[in-house]
């Protein structure tokens, strides 16, 4: 078996776990926040929305500099609706996996680098990055919308298993 042949089960997985967080945030929340230094929830949704085409990008190109000297940094334009967010999500889950799916191991295997202003912040295999740098990055902001849904009295989805809000 491949390495994306062994990732792909728990890539769906994760996808499929932030979708239902993400579909579950009212449009009329999105600019709540839990503190005056967190994130409100059109930030956080907007991040995750974007997050799964960094799969496309660390399979494509060799590294990405988040803010290339003498350039603006990159940002991300915020989302103005849920349906939107899941739109996008959509779109870039299913061009992810396709990345994901057709990889060899040697492109797997091959570093990647992420830079700030051509500085090397961190170098490591692809598929250290896909785990690391996106999918784990992922699921921390998921369970950072999964507190927000509870501040919110919002159902919180089962998502490794019952809830509080629900027991599948």
């Amino acid at each position: 078996m491949s390495i994306a042949q062994a990732l792909l089960p728990e890539f769906d997985q994760e996808m499929a776990n932030t979708r239902e967080c993400l579909s579950r945030i009212p449009d009329d929340k999105l600019d709540w926040k839990a503190h005056e230094k967190s994130w409100d929830l059109r930030s956080v949704t907007t991040h995750l929305a974007n997050m799964p085409k960094w799969t496309v990008m660390t399979m494509t190109e060799p590294s990405f500099d988040m803010e290339p000297a003498g350039e603006d940094p990159t940002t991300e334009e915020p989302i103005d609706s849920i349906a939107g967010a899941l739109e996008m999500f959509d779109t870039n889950v299913a061009a992810a996996r396709d990345s994901i799916a057709n990889a060899s191991d040697e492109d797997m295997l091959t570093s990647w680098s992420l830079l700030k202003a051509g500085e090397e912040i961190i170098t490591m295999p692809r598929i250290a990055v896909l785990r690391s740098f996106i999918m784990n990055h992922m699921i921390h902001h998921r369970g950072q919308v999964s507190v927000y849904l509870r501040l919110n009295d919002i159902p919180v989805p089962a998502l490794y298993g019952p809830s509080a809000d629900e027991t599948t």
